[in-house]
């Protein structure tokens, strides 16, 4: 089978490559000094990323890429561990400004930090970044201490896995956090590397492994695994995907390779962690001469520039893995769009928990 850069006619597919468009629209319209002064205006002790899944994961890769940045401590929790531990967080010690980052914004989760906040913080500030004008995360961020960043629609996925929302979310972030990241320059430059590199995407995907590693560091790692569940959705779990840092998987984790592992390693740009990356792939490439061993970033084998943090690169590297993980879906005979339709066990907004009271 030969896979190009035409359209194809998966919602997923379309959403994809709508990307660097999406970028390039948003590098002009996100309103982030506005946004950085309310924020100013706002008493809390550190910032929490919130969500669930890979909106969790943006928590993850934020915090890892602004390491010895930020002048109030970050951290990245998931709306699943606050839910599940409510008095643990809320417990009045600390005042966050809590991020909450939502495709729909209507997960059961969400639903539930929300009405957790009213409980236990109200006074907490609450940034809520979304892509549904009509989700709760938009719906009810109307208060003093609440302020929405409403995406543009073309971000609100259709498609079962997440996409673009994912790279809006996390690049309206970075603007926002980042203050070497200047979005009017950043999201065009980031849009033009992925319109060039979405051909040699494209042709990594020729052959389905029988399963996949992701690795990288710092922000990459996290970056790895949005990476590594986005094969695994996509190929509705038929592709066991791993994912770990680079300095991290030797120790342990490198049992997962077997003959027809295929190996993508996310290259930094980070002086020094960059060496170690180079490190393993001569490892790997020693090791496993049979596997096929691929290199994103500076100087790898698809090529990319450097950036200043590794940060601005992560849409790139998880660009590449939704592109195979769309190809390798369609080449397992799945439903791109549903990988697991008919099954009726996950489903594109999770809204069948059952949210328990919190214990007095």
């Amino acid at each position: 089978m030969t896979f190009h850069t035409d359209i194809l006619p998966w919602a997923t597919w379309r959403e994809t490559v709508s990307q660097p468009d999406i970028w390039r629209q948003w590098s002009t319209e996100c309103p982030v000094q506005k946004l950085r002064g309310w924020i100013a205006t706002q008493p809390f002790d550190e910032i929490w990323f919130c969500g669930a899944g890979t909106s969790a994961f943006i928590g993850d890769i934020l915090v890892a890429g602004l390491e010895g940045q930020a002048t109030k401590p970050l951290r990245a929790l998931p709306t699943t561990d606050i839910v599940a531990r409510p008095k643990d967080y809320l417990n009045g010690h600390k005042t966050p400004l809590v991020v909450n980052f939502g495709r729909s914004g209507n997960s059961a989760e969400t639903l539930a930090i929300l009405d957790l906040l009213d409980q236990l913080a109200p006074d907490a500030p609450q940034l809520n970044i979304t892509c549904n004008p009509k989700g709760a995360l938009a719906l009810r961020g109307n208060h003093a201490n609440r302020h929405i960043v409403l995406l543009p629609d073309e971000t609100r996925d259709s498609g079962f896995a997440m996409t673009t929302s994912f790279s809006t979310m996390l690049l309206t972030a970075v603007g926002i956090f980042d203050d070497g990241a200047v979005l009017e320059e950043l999201l065009p430059s980031l849009a033009q590397e992925f319109d060039r590199l979405l051909p040699a995407f494209c042709d990594l995907a020729r052959v389905r492994p029988e399963r996949i590693v992701y690795v990288g560091s710092g922000p990459l790692a996290f970056a790895a695994r949005e990476a590594a569940l986005k094969t695994l959705e996509l190929s509705a779990g038929h592709i066991p995907a791993l994912w770990d840092s680079t300095l991290g998987f030797r120790h342990g984790p490198k049992s997962f390779v077997q003959p027809g592992t295929q190996i993508v390693v996310f290259m930094a740009s980070h002086p020094q962690a960059k060496l170690y990356d180079a490190d393993l792939v001569k490892e790997l490439r020693k090791q496993f001469p049979d596997n096929p061993i691929v290199s994103l970033g500076p100087s790898g084998d698809i090529d990319t520039p450097p950036y200043q943090r590794d940060l601005w690169a992560v849409p790139l590297a998880v660009g590449l893995a939704q592109v195979l993980s769309i190809h390798w879906s369609h080449q397992l005979g799945l439903n791109v769009d549903d990988p697991f339709a008919g099954q009726n066990t996950l489903s594109r907004v999770v809204s069948n928990v059952r949210i328990h009271e919190v214990a007095q």
